[in-house]
């Protein structure tokens, strides 16, 4: 930096952007025992797979950022890092005792499940370098902004779900769009290249997908219904045609590629303001009738 010049803001959010975690409380334990998504098995063990990703993905992401605080001279920034940790420290206290509950509840392996993460994550902090493991929850906070950005964009997405565990899903899409370009705007505060996140994207797109296709597996085929072409039907139908959320992401995970994007290119901070209106509408409803 020359001596004289302004510092340039790091961070590349819309200046009135303000986010924190929220404390929640979700009543999911009945539902977790059973197909939660409309009955079908296929479409629940697809959002109960997603879960079991979460907790040691989070503290990853976590780890990633972090370790490059010390390098932001943007107060902004610096606040939307701390914001950033405390949001996905709260995702990880959920998820875990959602996982937690599921196995116990439906006779599952949670050792099983992780056992594959939780190597090639050794394999990354060992591997890897900071700027590289950056990139990779880089690419991961774009996986789950576009998926939470068209949960929470259409109701069909959960249609049919458990009005609880539906909430939570909402909850936690609303904090991924809230600091979706946290991990972004500090990598390239660090001189993180387009080359880098790209690959990034590739490879982690694919492990992303791997894992929670091994997690449905393992879990359609705990409940028998691994060969059932009724389940595999219903679920493709969901995934790519209707409502077809992957289908629907697709052009959304292709504009990373860009040279000149940023998560914020497409502001719906609306998807924000609409979940916290009907949240308090739901607060309200359920503190009256009590």
């Amino acid at each position: 930096m020359i001596a004289g010049m302004p510092v340039l803001p790091q961070s590349q959010s819309p200046d009135d952007l303000e986010f924190g975690p929220r404390r929640k409380s979700f009543s999911i334990d009945e539902a977790l025992g059973g197909d939660w998504h409309g009955g079908s098995a296929f479409v629940t063990a697809w959002f109960n797979a997603m879960s079991l990703l979460f907790p040691l993905g989070e503290k990853f992401f976590i780890d990633s950022v972090v370790a490059f605080q010390d390098d932001i001279d943007d107060p902004k920034l610096r606040e939307e890092i701390a914001a950033f940790r405390a949001q996905e420290s709260t995702h990880r206290v959920h998820h875990q005792r959602y996982n937690e509950r599921l196995c116990e509840l439906r006779g599952y392996d949670l050792e099983r499940f992780e056992k594959n993460e939780r190597a090639r994550m050794d394999w990354a902090y060992r591997e890897l370098s900071p700027r590289r493991r950056l990139a990779g929850t880089v690419a991961n906070e774009h996986l789950t902004a576009i998926m939470a950005h068209d949960m929470l964009s259409r109701d069909d997405a959960l249609d049919n779900a458990d009005p609880e565990i539906a909430a939570l899903w909402r909850w936690h899409g609303v904090e991924e769009t809230e600091h979706k370009a946290v991990a972004f705007d500090v990598h390239l505060a660090v001189g993180g290249t387009v080359s880098e996140r790209r690959h990034a994207l590739i490879l982690n797109t694919f492990f992303f997908f791997k894992d929670t296709m091994r997690n449905l597996c393992i879990m359609l085929k705990h409940e028998g219904k691994l060969w059932s072409l009724r389940e595999w039907g219903t679920g493709l139908k969901y995934l790519f045609i209707k409502p077809g959320m992957l289908r629907r992401v697709f052009p959304a995970w292709l504009r990373f590629f860009r040279r000149d994007f940023h998560p914020w290119q497409i502001d719906n901070r609306e998807l924000i303001d609409e979940w916290e209106r009907a949240d308090k509408r739901a607060a309200n409803a359920e503190h009256g009738s009590v």
